[in-house]
C-alpha cells in the first residue's frame, strides 16, 4: 500500500473512529430522550460554521446534488437510525448496520461499474459476523421495524456514499461537507420539533459541551475528514472503515467502565480488523470509480479545528446494561 493511501486512509479511519464515541457522549452529557435534537444540533449549527467559513454556496446543479446526499448522508440516514436505535437493542443495530459494506460494494459495481471481487464479499460478511460477536448479547430481542429501519439506514448511507463519489464537487471540501450537514439539518429540524418537542429548557454546562463535541468534532471534523476519503478512495473501502465505530465504542467501555471482553468479543473485534485489513489491501481493479478519482481535482485538506456516518455503533455490554437501545451516532 502507498504511503499517500495509507495516510488518506488513517485520515479517513479518524471520522468512524470518532462517531465511536457517539453512544458514550450522548448517554453521559446530553439530556436523556432527546436523540433527533442532539442530530438536528449535531448536523446544522456545524453545517452553517463551514458555510460562514468558506462563503461558499451550491451552483446550479449542485442545489439539487446537496440536497439529495444530505438527505442521503445525513437527514434520512440519522432519522432511520434513531428509529432503530429506539426499537433495537444496540448489538442488534450494530450488526444490521455492518452490512453497508457489502451494500456499498454491490452499489459501487451497479452505479461506478467496479467489480466486486470474492475477497471484498468474504471480506464483507466476515465484518458483519466480527461485528455481531463484539457486540450482539445472546438475549437480544428483534423488532421488525427496529430491523428495517436499521438496513434502510445501511443501504441509504451505502448509497450516499456511492453517489459522492460519483457526483464529485468542484468546490472546496469544507463547502460542500457544510452544504450536506445544513441540507441535513433541515431535513431533521421539523421532524424533530414534530417528534420531540422544542429544546429542553435549562441545559447544564455538561449538556452544552456535550453537543458542542457532537457537532464540532463529530460532525464538522468527522464528515470533513470521511468526505475526503470518498473522494480519494474507492467507495468500498471507505464504507468498511464504518466498522471501526462498534471496534471503538466497545474500547471505550472498557476503558471507560473498566468492562472486560470475552473470549467471543476478543474473538468479534479481530475478525473485524482482519476484514478491514482485508478490504484495505485488495489491489483495486480499474474501473470507472479510478477515472473519477483521477479527472477530480485533488481535495484540500480538511482546515485544523473547522467544525456524524453516520454509522450505527453499538454499546458495550456493560454499557448497554445501564442504558438499553441503540445509540445514535453519524
Amino acid at each position: 500500500m502507498r504511503n499517500g493511501r495509507l495516510g488518506v486512509l488513517l485520515l479517513t479511519a479518524l471520522a468512524p473512529a470518532i462517531w465511536g464515541t457517539t453512544y458514550l457522549v450522548t448517554t453521559e452529557m446530553l439530556p436523556p430522550g432527546r436523540p433527533l435534537l442532539a442530530a438536528v444540533i449535531r448536523a446544522l449549527p456545524a453545517g452553517l460554521l463551514l458555510l460562514a467559513v468558506t462563503r461558499r454556496l451550491p451552483q446550479g446543479i449542485w442545489w439539487w446534488r446537496a440536497l439529495v446526499l444530505g438527505a442521503l448522508n445525513i437527514g434520512v440516514f440519522l432519522a432511520l437510525l434513531f428509529v432503530a436505535a429506539y426499537r433495537l437493542p444496540g448489538g442488534v443495530a450494530a450488526t444490521v448496520g455492518a452490512v453497508q459494506p457489502l451494500i456499498a460494494a454491490g452499489l459501487s459495481a451497479a452505479i461506478l461499474g467496479d467489480r466486486l471481487t470474492p475477497r471484498t464479499a468474504v471480506a464483507g460478511v466476515a465484518g458483519t459476523a466480527g461485528v455481531s460477536l463484539l457486540v450482539l448479547r445472546a438475549d437480544a430481542r428483534l423488532d421488525a421495524l427496529g430491523v428495517a429501519a436499521a438496513l434502510g439506514g445501511a443501504l441509504v448511507m451505502a448509497t450516499g456514499v456511492v453517489l459522492a463519489k460519483r457526483w464529485t464537487s468542484p468546490a472546496p471540501l469544507l463547502a460542500t461537507t457544510g452544504w450536506q450537514l445544513v441540507a441535513g439539518g433541515l431535513l431533521l429540524l421539523p421532524v424533530a420539533l414534530l417528534v420531540e418537542g422544542p429544546p429542553p429548557a435549562g441545559l447544564t454546562t455538561q449538556n452544552v459541551l456535550g453537543y458542542a463535541y457532537l457537532s464540532l468534532i463529530g460532525a464538522a471534523v468527522a464528515y470533513a475528514l470521511w468526505f475526503r476519503g470518498i473522494r480519494a478512495l474507492p467507495p468500498t473501502a471507505v464504507s468498511f472503515l464504518g466498522l471501526l465505530s462498534p471496534l471503538v465504542a466497545t474500547v471505550l467501555g472498557l476503558i471507560v467502565a473498566g468492562e472486560r471482553l470475552n473470549g467471543l468479543q476478543a474473538v468479534g473485534g479481530l475478525v473485524v480488523i482482519a476484514a478491514l485489513i482485508a478490504a484495505q489491501t485488495h489491489k483495486q481493479p480499474a474501473s470507472r470509480t479510478a477515472a473519477v478519482s483521477a479527472a477530480a481535482p485533488h481535495p484540500a485538506p480538511p482546515q485544523a479545528g473547522a467544525a456524524g456516518h453516520g454509522v450505527i455503533t453499538a454499546p458495550s455490554a456493560g454499557q448497554g446494561a445501564r442504558k438499553q437501545g441503540a445509540q445514535p451516532c453519524a
